[in-house]
């Protein structure tokens, strides 16, 4: 019993909140799991459960970027784009090809979504993580806009010879008669079977939370917040301030292009205009209010205000009214001097009295 008191005393407090994490996550799939087995879960709820998963884990992805390395990204609608539409043409043509298993073609596409999202942040991110500030902000901003408009202008159709893309329309795509169009342009991606469960979000969501926190807490992550607090005493100690600045994007570009593939084989129907400046606004509304650098609270906020929308959809025409006082009044909150010494007292007091036993 003394040695278990001991083992629980040693365990840091990083580690106390990444257990933490897990249990909220685990805590929501039991609570979602019996209210869908009652059925008390209203059909509108039902239908948000996979956004949710996909908004925390695109938010959580953000969080690394802002939180941990610093730096200031309005492109993860962009990234989250990249692998919806690349999880849909993958979903797509492997069913063509007479492979049926949705499961295995949800997890294929949420790879290849995550891999080509990744691929993306390299090129992003080799000429435009030597900026700073505002000037990395305006450039993923404009990263996110550029792809918006690339898959407005994009065709991609499957036949017996593979895979056909068009940037004119699908007419010229030289197409097969028995092939089938994946996306077609600004009308998106439709069609799509729905794949995405809310199982799947939630695994995806634990192996997300182990990522980021092991990233974290390994000697990798404790080299991008010494460049994050301090630039200068980081490359005089010998850091390499491009590379780990380029670990933390290039894995948080993956981990959105994995959240959008998810999200995007949840829906029949998907247009590039959702993945807008309006989503990435979005998405860094999610990191501010949940705390910048707080993964527990970015997980709590992404998920309420996910749904609060369609909480307040009975207020009608002062729905978003309501939902902009509500996001004040958080903000208002979460920034009082009063409720963080309050928060930071009770933590304290935990862990000494754990210490004291």
């Amino acid at each position: 019993m003394a040695n278990q008191k001991s083992f629980l005393s040693k365990i840091s407090k990083n580690s106390k909140m990444g257990f933490l994490n897990y249990g909220i996550v685990l805590l929501f799939f039991v609570v979602i799991t019996i209210l869908r087995s009652t059925g008390t879960l209203s059909n509108t709820m039902n239908g948000q459960l996979i956004p949710i998963c996909s908004y925390i884990i695109v938010a959580l992805a953000l969080n690394l970027v802002v939180g941990i390395s610093g730096e200031l990204s309005l492109g993860h609608a962009g990234f989250m784009s990249i692998g919806a539409f690349s999880g849909v043409v993958i979903s797509g043509a492997l069913k063509y090809s007479g492979f049926a298993n949705p499961v295995m073609r949800l997890v294929t596409a949420i790879v290849v979504g995550a891999f080509i999202a990744a691929i993306a942040g390299i090129l992003i991110g080799i000429p435009v993580l030597r900026l700073r500030g505002d000037y990395l902000a305006i450039v993923t901003l404009a990263f996110g806009e550029i792809i918006k408009n690339v898959l407005n202008c994009l065709y991609v159709g499957v036949d017996e010879n593979g895979l056909h893309f068009s940037v004119t329309d699908e007419v010229h795509m030289d197409m097969a008669a028995n092939g089938k169009t994946l996306i077609k342009g600004p009308q998106g991606a439709v069609g799509v079977e729905k794949i995405a469960t809310f199982v799947a979000g939630i695994i995806l969501l634990f192996v997300v939370l182990f990522i980021i926190q092991n990233l974290v807490n390994s000697r990798t992550g404790r080299a991008i917040m010494a460049i994050r607090d301090n630039r200068i005493a980081a490359e005089a100690s010998g850091i390499n301030v491009t590379k780990y600045k380029m670990v933390a994007f290039v894995t948080s570009a993956a981990i959105a292009g994995a959240a959008g593939a998810l999200y995007g084989l949840n829906f029949s129907t998907i247009v590039p205009k959702k993945f807008d400046f309006n989503t990435s606004i979005l998405i860094l509304v999610f990191v501010v209010l949940g705390g910048i650098g707080n993964l527990t609270g970015t997980i709590i906020a992404a998920a309420l205000l996910t749904v609060l929308p369609e909480l307040l959809r009975e207020f009608q025409d002062y729905r978003m009214l309501a939902y902009a006082i509500v996001l004040i009044l958080v903000m208002i909150a979460t920034n009082n001097e009063k409720i963080r010494s309050l928060w930071k007292r009770f933590f304290s007091k935990k862990d000494k009295e754990e210490q004291k036993a």
